[in-house]
């Protein structure tokens, strides 16, 4: 159990104890015990500001995640590979749209931010999110395979990509609902520590 909280204290950068919870479908009692024990040796943090309280990571809590996962990842390295090898061709696919998303030049300003007064322009970005949802399936499918700790990610992008197409742009890209972008960002960086790999 230790490692999914590690892991879900690492994805989520800072939360409290019912979203690291929640992450990979835990119990609550025995995800705050952990993230206890965890502080205890070191690998975990809890501080608030600004009314929030939440748990992060802490250097020695990272080496640690990384150390369990790699136990994990075992035999599932090569599919894991190969999946990663796919998917940053979707990676940088998806940056293109995110950025579509918040710019949309013009002749006098390349830098102009989209004011989603275009319609054609959202919706030539939402055609690219959704071939992007259309290979998430794929990736999503074999690495849950692989470790199941993965599933989830194609159906939370395509229910972002639901509520993005009918018309609330804060689920294409915002930080703080899990949009088209948290999701993928999240995927990326599940794919990062789980092959050990650097941003």
């Amino acid at each position: 159990m230790m490692h999914l909280v590690l892991h879900a204290v690492r994805l989520l950068g800072f939360a409290d104890t019912t979203a690291i919870a929640e992450r990979f479908d835990l119990q609550p009692g025995p995800t705050d015990e952990a993230l206890h024990d965890a502080a205890a040796r070191g690998w975990t943090t809890r501080s608030s500001f600004a009314g929030t309280a939440g748990w992060s990571l802490t250097e020695s809590g990272r080496v640690e995640n990384e150390r369990l996962l790699a136990a994990e990842l075992g035999n599932a390295r090569d599919t894991v590979s190969e999946v990663y090898a796919e998917f940053l061709p979707f990676n940088a696919l998806l940056q293109r749209a995110c950025t579509d998303w918040q710019l949309r030049p013009t002749q006098s300003d390349p830098l102009a931010a989209n004011d989603h007064d275009d319609p054609a322009w959202d919706a030539g970005v939402l055609h690219e999110l959704t071939a992007i949802d259309g290979a998430l399936a794929s990736i999503a499918d074999r690495l849950t395979d692989a470790l199941p700790r993965f599933e989830g990610y194609n159906t939370r992008f395509s229910a972002a990509l639901a509520r993005a197409t009918a018309g609330d742009t804060a689920w294409v890209d915002r930080s703080d609902v899990d949009s088209c972008h948290r999701v993928w960002f999240e995927l990326h960086e599940d794919l990062l520590a789980t092959l050990n790999l650097k941003r």
